[in-house]
């Protein structure tokens, strides 16, 4: 579609004469006849990935507008929410007729982080990205409102001959004013190999284009992964951490990534071989490298929505899954006394005496979340560079290990842990040799 093309792309005069976009058959036998045919509304929601009794489900509808799409999901069985950010006069309508249940709320998208909703089973969110300023962020939203599938259809700049040029730097074209059907609420609009990756970027394990057809696409977004034939061993995990801290403290709600350290039976794989299953969602491998002892390492993003808590870390490839690693997601520090029980030199073992550099030290009464990320170790004014924490908690003995730069000064001196935003702190005496 030329550029030309692509500002002549406006149906307002269709909507104007009917004053509906979506069309219905009313419990009187009625008609409303609206932009969108019965017929076209009907196929669209067939090819949706959903079960066909809803019975038990939640369901959001973002953008509902007339609210064809919440109102038909509602006969499907399912308890639905629907949003838009200005009341629609036809939706109140067409809800009072239907005698329906569907709860319909007043909100922005880029609000509805702030609303504490649980993730929804399904979510639909239909002709709504190209229109918003932030696109990704959008769908992070929609992400993190996912526990199963969204539906998620935009308009798009190269529907007809995608295929052509999938192989391509996918492309978002920007529209600053009226460049998109004359109308000054479009910014973006997206190629369908951008609008895939978008929706992956944005933390959905599994990506399906659905359909394509005019200018619009049509893309079902999983959670989850599809079952596996199992065909090798699966992977032995041998550590999972926060990619940048080192630690296993993650959040749900940065952009965060766990970075793990696994073997495997296969000699060669690329990203696509490896899956993360990381508490109930799937994410897909960002980064993947073999190391040349054998081992692997892979990282993927925390997944959105994730409750606060403790979270298994669990990976495969073409086999079932991997032994877990536990990850801390959103959980604060408990305020907490702890003791150093001993200290030693981490090459001699010496007692009380730093004196290769490098140091262990045992300490009792440590919450389970503590790690490299939130522990701090001092010498007096110079601060250590952790190299391992042991796990356990606040019963536990830990061991810590960690490195002190060439200058720092000898003779008696004070080891000092704390933990960060905590107050307390334990100290020790040891003597810089």
């Amino acid at each position: 579609m030329n550029r030309d093309a692509r500002k002549n792309l406006d149906w307002s005069g269709q909507l104007n004469l009917t004053g509906w976009y979506h069309s219905f058959e009313l419990p009187d036998g009625r008609f409303t006849e609206g932009v969108q045919s019965l017929r076209y509304q009907r196929d669209r929601y067939a090819r949706f990935p959903i079960p066909a009794r809803l019975d038990g489900k939640r369901l959001l509808d973002i953008g509902a507008w007339d609210g064809w799409f919440s109102f038909e999901a509602e006969k499907h069985g399912a308890a639905v929410t629907a949003v838009d950010c200005i009341e629609v006069a036809n939706f109140q309508q067409v809800r009072r007729l239907l005698n329906s249940s569907v709860d319909y709320r007043i909100h922005d998208v880029f609000d509805l982080p702030s609303l504490g909703w649980e993730p929804f089973d399904y979510v639909f969110f239909l002709g709504i990205l190209y229109h918003l300023r932030h696109p990704l962020l959008a769908l992070e939203i929609v992400c993190s409102l996912t526990a199963d599938t969204a539906i998620v259809e935009s308009l798009v700049t190269d529907a007809p001959d995608w295929e052509a040029h999938k192989d391509q730097m996918p492309t978002l074209e920007f529209y600053e004013t009226d460049e998109l059907g004359g109308h000054m609420d479009n910014w973006f609009g997206p190629s369908v190999t951008a609008l895939l990756g978008m929706c992956r970027a944005a933390g959905f394990a599994r990506v399906e284009l659905l359909h394509t057809a005019d200018n619009q696409a049509q893309v079902a977004c999983y959670r989850q992964w599809l079952p596996v034939a199992e065909r090798e061993p699966a992977p032995e995990l041998l550590a999972a951490i926060h990619t940048r801290t080192g630690g296993i403290n993650v959040s749900a709600r940065r952009d965060d990534y766990i970075g793990v350290r696994f073997r495997s039976a296969r000699a060669a794989m690329a990203r696509p071989h490896v899956q993360f299953q990381i508490g109930p969602y799937g994410a897909h491998t960002v980064y993947l490298k073999r190391h040349n002892d054998g081992t692997w390492e892979a990282n993927a993003r925390v997944p959105l929505g994730l409750a606060p808590g403790w979270h298994d870390v669990r990976i495969r490839t073409e086999s079932g899954w991997s032994n877990a690693a536990p990850l801390a997601v959103d959980l604060p520090l408990p305020e907490t006394d702890f003791e150093i029980t001993g200290v030693a030199d981490g090459a001699t073992w010496q007692p009380g005496l730093i004196s290769s550099g490098h140091v262990a030290l045992w300490v009792r009464g440590l919450p389970r979340n503590a790690d490299m990320g939130n522990i701090r170790i001092a010498v007096g004014d110079e601060k250590l560079t952790i190299q391992y924490v042991q796990a356990g908690g606040p019963e536990d003995v830990r061991q810590i290990n960690a490195s002190c730069g060439a200058h720092i000064a000898g003779g008696a001196a004070t080891l000092e842990v704390s933990l960060a935003g905590i107050a307390s702190a334990a100290r020790y005496a040891v003597t810089i040799a």
